[in-house]
């Protein structure tokens, strides 16, 4: 399984090509950043104390030339430029990019019509678990428990709320059959009335080194459930998408556009 990882000089992109590496099933073939990065040239393994034999490159097209599968976990524009050179090749994707909006996610799903894309806001076993647990929660406890959403993480993480606290209040409202975006409620200030009806609240926090701290609260008369998920490093992040890369590659699902749900024979392809 030859993989390509982009981002590759980022905390998660470091990640990513140290589990490549000790994984005997995958070979790191490639190891993209931006034009310009300093450390293009250098090996994608020296920040880590390996020795690749693969560079850094600023290069997509050579990157790609003799990969299976990329990762990316970039940015929503960088993302949707590798979508397109990946299926003008034929080369999977996995993407654990957050922040895409609407207009991104449609880019991908025409990408996804050429090749198999895995797409998860979390790449996370121990998310996607979680995920089914708040969808049954919702659906047993009903619109009678109230639900908040309480997420944190580092410093240096540029959207709000995460990518997967959105991906919980979705599967809340799977559970209590409504859409989420009438229903979320991302901010309050001042004189904010009282709480709506069927809301679904998001809180954010913001500091130091955390990796990934969920919370969903059901909270109701006289009691409260909380269902908490929380990442102590990125390793699970890398697991879970060579995870990925291996249900696109050895399993060959063909064109289409997956989840983690998929991944783990939860769901179907839509």
């Amino acid at each position: 399984m030859r993989v390509v990882v982009a981002g590759a000089a980022g905390r998660m992109g470091r990640m990513l090509i140290a589990a490549i590496c000790a994984a005997p099933d995958a070979e790191l073939t490639g190891a993209l950043e931006v034009i310009g990065h300093p450390l293009v040239g250098r090996d994608a393994g020296e920040s880590l104390g390996l020795a690749t034999a693969v560079a850094i490159s600023d290069n997509l097209a050579l990157s790609l030339a003799h990969a299976d599968v990329l990762i990316d976990f970039t940015t929503p524009a960088a993302t949707l430029g590798h979508a397109q050179a990946c299926a003008a090749r034929g080369v999977a994707l996995v993407v654990g990019t957050t922040g895409l909006d609407a207009h991104h996610k449609e880019q991908l799903a025409r990408a996804s019509a050429l090749i198999g894309i895995v797409l998860a806001p979390n790449m996370s076993v121990g998310v996607s678990v979680n995920l089914q647990l708040l969808e049954i929660a919702a659906r047993l406890l009903g619109q009678s428990y109230d639900v908040e959403i309480v997420e944190a993480h580092h410093r240096h993480k540029v959207d709000a709320p995460s990518g997967t606290a959105l991906a919980m209040g979705e599967a809340v409202a799977r559970g209590l059959g409504c859409d989420l975006q009438p229903h979320a409620v991302f901010a309050r200030h001042g004189h904010t009335g009282p709480r709506p009806e069927r809301a679904i609240g998001f809180s954010t926090i913001r500091g130091g080194d955390i990796v990934g701290d969920h919370t969903v609260m059901f909270i109701g008369s006289g009691e409260r459930i909380e269902i908490t998920h929380r990442s102590s490093s990125r390793e699970n992040y890398a697991q879970g998408s060579l995870r990925a890369c291996r249900f696109l590659h050895h399993q060959g699902p063909g064109p289409g556009l997956y989840t983690m749900r998929d991944v783990l024979g939860l769901g179907n392809a839509r």
